[in-house]
């Protein structure tokens, strides 16, 4: 049996495990969260090594994009060379091929998203595939990485926009601890009333509300009435949370397994264990072949009774 752990920075009551088959491979998926605490998780990650197929990093980024560029994260870089034998990924190469080809899935086959749909990315660095695929498909795009990330006030409006600030700013960014720039712990439980109000129109003014959900739960207002929410890694309370809150449908990028999607750094972890090589080495074309074979989905949740949104 391979076996995938996810070591989080995030919340330990989030904490889950599975065993499923994928591709004739019998799997156990699990996932430890560490409160925020940065020395247990680099503990972890040097207990687990050489004895399981590979580690995903969770609530906390080694890598972020901006066009072809990519930016280095010290604190992820310090959890990824904690193990010296088994692969680890943060989820970045599956994000630049599995969120982007979500987008393009939906375009497809629902109605969800046409030209000038009004699209709110919570931070685009962490998802540039998708920001890019919303960008193509002629939507109307803000972008949060300011407001969300730094706590600015001021939305990007533009792929082009988020690049050139990214330049700027990524290299000085990147040396800060990660706390600073996402929540970790106990703070992925918690909600900024403050911030929420002061963001709110954003939410509000737009049709999808995409990105990482522990940034799209951490200011989300009172009322999402109509909204569709493109995320992953939502639990069942997740769910119910937005449904109470009147969002029309929820589309999860990653597959739910036993009631609840995984991040995208344990379906990385999983595809790595599959490919059998290094994750460096795993070109996109592999990620794309490996993802057809899996008849990976999204996940479409219909939220309320009487929602008929993205039907054709």
């Amino acid at each position: 049996m391979k076996r995938v752990v996810s070591v989080s920075l995030g919340s330990s009551k989030r904490d889950h495990k599975v065993e499923t088959e994928l591709l004739g491979e019998k799997f156990e998926i699990s996932r430890r969260g560490t409160d925020g605490d940065f020395k247990k998780a680099m503990q972890i990650i040097q207990e687990l090594d050489g004895s399981i197929d590979a580690i995903g990093l969770g609530g906390i980024d080694v890598y972020v994009y901006a066009g072809k560029k990519r930016y280095a994260l010290a604190d992820g870089l310090k959890l990824m060379r904690a193990a010296k034998v088994t692969p680890v990924v943060d989820g970045s190469g599956l994000k630049n091929t599995l969120e982007r080809e979500t987008v393009r899935y939906l375009l497809k086959n629902t109605n969800y998203i046409k030209p000038h749909t009004k699209v709110l990315m919570v931070s685009g660095v962490d998802r540039f595939g998708m920001a890019q695929a919303f960008s193509e498909a002629g939507c109307n795009l803000t972008l949060g990485d300011l407001m969300f990330g730094l706590g600015i006030l001021h939305p990007i409006k533009s792929v082009e926009k988020l690049e050139s600030v990214a330049r700027k700013l990524l290299p000085i960014i990147s040396h800060l601890p990660f706390g600073l720039l996402y929540p970790t712990g106990k703070k992925q439980d918690a909600q900024n009333e403050a911030k929420a109000n002061k963001f709110a129109r954003f939410y509000l003014e737009s049709e999808i509300i995409a990105g990482d959900y522990h940034y799209i739960k951490k200011y989300l207002p009172p009322k999402l009435p109509g909204k569709l929410v493109i995320t992953n890694t939502t639990t069942r309370d997740d769910v119910n949370m937005l449904r109470e809150r009147g969002a029309a449908a929820l589309i999860t990028t990653t597959p739910v397994l036993d009631g609840r999607s995984f991040g995208t750094n344990v379906m990385e972890g999983v595809l790595v264990a599959l490919a059998g090589k290094p994750w460096d080495q795993i070109t996109v074309d592999e990620y794309v072949d490996l993802l057809a074979r899996l008849e990976f989905e999204p996940q479409i949740i219909q939220l309320q009774k009487d929602s008929t949104i993205g039907t054709a």
